[in-house]
């Protein structure tokens, strides 16, 4: 039976979360304006826009999912294949650059510190992973295992839940309602409910307008920097507990 602790409130948390699951592209790092700029840019070239409302449709789809929704709702002149072809090019240039969110680094080397295990499920192909993880090892190397979207293991994207499945196996294949997975895309939502995982969603503030509520979320939050651990029967933080 899974241990039940309480939260700050005195609310029962029941089960206790023992493991956390993280998505990457806009919830660890910056990536979401990466992409953002370069649909833009080919889709300028024919005097469409990458609206809020398209944009948030694609969050969280697999590389080839996210060109053949692109091509299709827009109506561009292009197949699905050169828009993925260019797209990932450009990407590919801007990648090693990318910088870790705000409050990425001190919530996974706290979770890290606490032996809390942690998983990556990303649904960035693993080549696009190795490019944007370059220069943020100190960040990745934490984690315990890296999923990626292609991997062999991984038959769905998201909003299917087979990716979060896939990470929950692999840290230990603990109960899945003891996973906590932290997401900014409601299809990353819906594909850790489909996990029967707890989630938070840490979506870009004008995605959030467009999408009032938590949209299926257990709690929503605007930064990692917001996360309270003691929310799910965590460790405190060590500045609130004046540890070293």
């Amino acid at each position: 039976m899974a241990e039940i602790s309480t939260n700050v409130e005195g609310k029962n948390i029941d089960p206790l979360i023992t493991h956390c699951i993280f998505d990457m592209d806009g919830l660890l790092l910056n990536t979401e304006q990466i992409y953002y700029e370069v649909t833009s840019e080919i889709l300028a070239r024919f005097g469409k826009t990458y609206s809020l409302e398209l944009r948030s449709r694609s969050l969280g789809l697999r590389k080839y999912e996210y060109d053949v929704l692109l091509v299709n709702e827009t109506g561009i002149n292009m197949t699905a294949d050169e828009f993925f072809k260019e797209r990932y090019e450009k990407n590919l240039e801007r990648f090693p650059f990318v910088k870790p969110m705000p409050g990425a680094m001190r919530i996974v080397t706290h979770l890290k510190k606490h032996r809390i295990p942690i998983a990556v499920a990303t649904s960035s192909s693993r080549e696009s992973f190795n490019i944007k993880a370059s220069n943020n090892r100190e960040l990745f190397d934490m984690f315990d295992i890296i999923i990626c979207g292609d991997d062999a293991n991984v038959k769905n994207g998201k909003p299917a839940p087979d990716i979060f499945l896939v990470a929950c196996e692999g840290i230990g294949n603990p109960p899945t309602n003891q996973c906590l997975v932290f997401e900014d895309a409601i299809n990353g939502i819906k594909a850790a409910k489909n996990a029967n995982m707890k989630v938070i969603w840490v979506p870009d503030p004008m995605i959030a307008e467009l999408y009032p509520g938590k949209n299926g979320a257990d709690e929503m939050i605007f930064s990692l920097n917001d996360f309270d651990p003691k929310t799910f029967g965590l460790p405190s933080f060590d500045e609130e507990t004046g540890s070293a």
